[in-house]
């Protein structure tokens, strides 16, 4: 016998494999046989039964040979479907697993006479040497050009201290450090038993590391029932990393567990655990444990208020289809009832995907204090969608509410207006109005681009006129507004263009005026070559006609019209140059672009009585100068990597207007309007912009924001809005919320809302988040002009929302 501390044998087992031969009549394109491969220090072979034993770093493959002159993929095997998964592991994957294997002290235990010592590397120094085995379709040999080869791929793998191999039966039995590949994910146990023909097997106090969540199923005894099916005894679940040793922060135990081909996990006797400790019990529970979304119960959230009573929500998720799903949302208030809730979502592709939420609460609670609605039925329906239709873009927004009180009553947990709004901004790029805006826009809107520059656009709007109540609203719907764009070169050596504005609008209301509204307007412009080196000029001449078809609807001052017909004529002229100045180096410089312009705006007078629906109505007898400095601000320089960058620092915006008309003779300047932005950082916003007004020496407006984001999860807005209306109505109000990460996963969030005109608190919330690797807690606390209220909300990594994404509770 050689001493097998210098002997690292290997057996080729065609335990497995039987050679899959092509008909006769086809040519040989592909011949796969399978067949299992032992690396050990030391191996001895028994013949009563037939079986080997494997000592010392055992490593079992289970190989793939392909022969042909064209190979094949196979589709993966069992182990790599463990629980659904799609996809295996690449060859760097099991490279790399291979190389992490359990390592254990060569171990010579078997007896000299138990039987003959398997065939071995007469080469001492040589570290492995693969014994081949010629299968039935052709062998190993990889011939000339034009010959048959074969391929071989590694398949499965498993390690252990010892192994057991019967021949006969072909199974294995292995203990001390048992590690089997199965895709992506990892099985580590004690030891265990495994049918080699079906791959499936019993493990003792086994473990199953799933590397997508790193979710780990454990247990006593751990049986791979099927290619998708498991049993547990004794077990417990958790969905986030481990370290080696580590007690889990939070569990999910059971006296037994069943892994179901849909991807399930059934507990019998379960309980949940912090830190091993049992803290809640349930005769049965359910729990998704596939890679992909399933049917089942999210985290509650439960909340605490002076008015509402104790609260409970307990979300409920459907998966329909890899593309669709539902969740239901019931939450009970004791002094309100029952509110349901359903939230809808599908996405095909990136363009084309749609979200619609909705709640109703038949309310036991009636209207006190400053709210007002009167319906007990109450309500809000709220949608988002983008859809491609070929060349067509359509966009669909739905917001409409029982009354203008509900916003501000129920903006709480997972289906308040905050998370639906950050949800819609997320993932449609527009967001919700305003809570307190009455007048709820509904719509829907398609366009349709060209390459040459013609757009063609549609759209229905709908108003949920909240403040109108009862009375019939004066609210403008536009069934419908077409819009065509276009512009078309006449004189490129100038650079002489036509370009057009055509619109189609038919105002609806239910009470006042309304009207079908034609508006034509074509405009020439042209650039101006003088001094073209040094000066950007251009002219431009248009005309502007605008027919009306009046619907008084009962209003007495237009029921003896019934048409209108507009047309006005228009000149503007813009004279500008543009300086730059380069400061710095190449590797850390900054750019100022300096612009100072002056614009001149001239349309015809127009004294007829029109309705006033927008803009367009009013854009007559203007008589304008307009002048300003515009000042931009770029930095640029080398990254780290040595990777060129360039990216906005801010920008100065200064102007003013002088109105020539006569009527304006006493006052001719309009205020003067500064905007600035500052960019000192690619993840900080700070904006200010304000007016001036010259002849009271005050400010008629004042607009201010700011932005902070972190990589760890940091954040700050500030909102400021002040604005002076000439009926003494002024609005003033403040806006600002942070979320700071503290220490220990410990992270706050403070946000206000205060109306400073009369002093009053619209709303104030405070936030504690503790969110360590692997949960989160949230304590809230809210307080209106009249209710205080306490929310918690409990969330479990990878279960319900996508854990760590964001610590504001969806």
């Amino acid at each position: 016998m050689h001493s097998s501390r210098y002997l690292f044998p290997v057996i080729t087992l065609a335990c497995c494999a039987s050679a899959i031969l092509p008909p006769a009549d086809a040519a040989a394109e592909s011949v796969k046989a399978l067949e299992w491969e032992i690396h050990a220090d030391k191996m001895t072979r028994y013949e009563n039964p037939p079986s080997i034993l494997a000592e010392g770093n055992v490593v079992l493959t289970k190989i793939e040979k392909t022969t042909g002159s064209k190979q094949e993929e196979k589709a993966q095997s069992g182990w790599s479907d463990l629980l659904g998964d799609e996809a295996g592991p690449t060859a760097a994957i099991k490279a790399a697993a291979i190389d992490a294997g359990a390592e254990a002290d060569a171990a010579a235990s078997a007896e000299p006479n138990a039987g003959a010592e398997a065939e071995s590397n007469t080469d001492p120094l040589a570290m492995s040497k693969t014994v081949p085995v010629i299968s039935e379709n052709g062998g190993e040999d990889a011939g000339q050009e034009g010959e048959t080869v074969t391929v071989s791929q590694v398949m499965s793998t498993i390690k252990a201290d010892r192994m057991l191999y019967d021949t006969e039966k072909e199974t294995v039995k292995m203990d001390g450090h048992v590690f089997i590949e199965i895709g992506p994910d990892q099985l580590v146990a004690e030891g265990g038993f495994v049918r080699l023909k079906d791959e499936t097997g019993t493990f003792d106090n086994a473990a199953i590391i799933r590397q997508y969540k790193d979710m780990h199923l454990a247990g006593r005894v751990l049986e791979k029932t099927g290619d998708l099916t498991y049993h547990i005894e004794d077990g417990w679940i958790i969905t986030c990393k481990l370290k080696d040793g580590e007690v889990p922060p939070w569990s999910f135990a059971a006296s037994e567990a069943d892994i179901t081909d849909g991807g399930y996990a059934y507990l019998k006797h379960a309980t949940f655990r912090i830190k091993d400790v049992p803290v809640f019990y349930t005769p049965i529970m359910i729990l998704p444990a596939k890679r992909t979304r399933q049917t089942g119960f999210l985290f509650p959230l439960a909340s605490i208020s002076d008015k509402n009573g104790f609260g409970l929500e307990l979300p409920f998720f459907i998966n329909l289809s890899p593309s669709s799903d539902i969740t239901l949302y019931p939450h009970y208030l004791t002094n309100r009832g029952f509110m349901a809730g359903v939230e809808g979502r599908y996405m095909l592709t990136e363009g084309d995907k749609g979200t619609v939420m909705a709640n109703f609460l038949s309310d036991d609670l009636e209207a006190a204090d400053r709210y007002t609605y009167t319906d007990q039925n109450r309500y809000w329906l709220r949608a988002k969608a983008d859809q491609d239709f070929g060349q067509w873009t359509a966009r669909l927004d739905l917001d409409t509410l029982s009354d203008s009180d509900y916003l501000s009553e129920f903006d709480f947990g997972r289906t308040g207006l905050t998370m639906s709004d950050r949800y819609f901004l997320e993932q449609f790029g527009r967001g919700l109005q305003d809570r307190t805006v009455d007048q709820r826009n509904n719509s829907l809107k398609v366009l349709r681009t060209w390459d040459n520059g013609l757009s063609l656009k549609g759209k229905i709007v709908g108003v949920d006129d909240l403040a109108a109540g009862d009375a019939d609203s004066t609210a403008l719907w536009k069934l419908p507004q077409i819009q065509h764009d276009g512009r078309l070169s006449l004189y490129d050596a100038i650079k002489t263009e036509l370009s057009w504005e055509t619109e189609y609008v038919n105002y609806w209301r239910e009470a006042g005026v309304g009207a079908q509204r034609i508006d034509l307007y074509p405009k020439v412009t042209a650039a101006v070559p003088l001094l073209k080196q040094y000066l950007d000029s251009s002219v431009a001449v248009g005309v502007r006609d605008t027919m009306y078809s009046i619907d008084d609807n009962g209003d007495e001052a237009w029921q003896d019209s019934s048409s209108e017909n507009r047309v006005l004529g228009s000149f503007e002229t813009e004279i500008s140059t543009l300086m730059r100045k380069d400061f710095g180096s190449a590797s850390s410089g900054w750019s100022h672009i300096f612009r100072p312009f002056v614009k001149y705006i001239y349309v015809t007078d127009d004294d007829q009585e029109l309705p006033q629906f927008d803009w367009i109505d009013s854009f007559d007898n203007q008589n304008l100068i307009t002048y300003g400095l515009r000042n931009f601000f770029t930095i640029s320089g080398l990254r780290a990597n040595k990777e060129e960058f360039e990216r906005d620092y801010g920008y100065i915006k200064l102007q003013q207007s002088y109105d020539l008309r006569s009527e304006a003779d006493d006052e001719p300047f309009l205020p003067v309007n500064l905007e600035t932005a500052w960019y000192p950082k690619s993840n900080i916003m700070l904006k200010y912009s304000t007016d001036w007004d010259v002849y009271d020496s005050d400010f008629v407006s004042h607009v201010a924001e700011a932005d902070y984001w972190s990589s760890r999860g940091d954040s700050l807005s500030f909102d400021y809005l002040y604005y002076k209306n000439d009926w003494g109505e002024d609005t003033n109000s403040l806006r600002f919320s942070t979320l700071i990460s503290l220490f220990y996963n410990v992270s706050a969030g403070y946000s206000l809302e205060k109306s400073l005109e009369d002093s009053v608190t619209v709303q104030e919330r405070f936030r504690l988040i503790y969110h360590p690797a692997c949960w989160s807690v949230e304590l809230g606390a809210e307080t209106t002009p009249d209710n205080e209220q306490i929310t918690i909300l409990f969330q479990l990594a990878n279960i319900g929302a996508d854990f760590g994404m964001d610590l504001m509770g969806r």
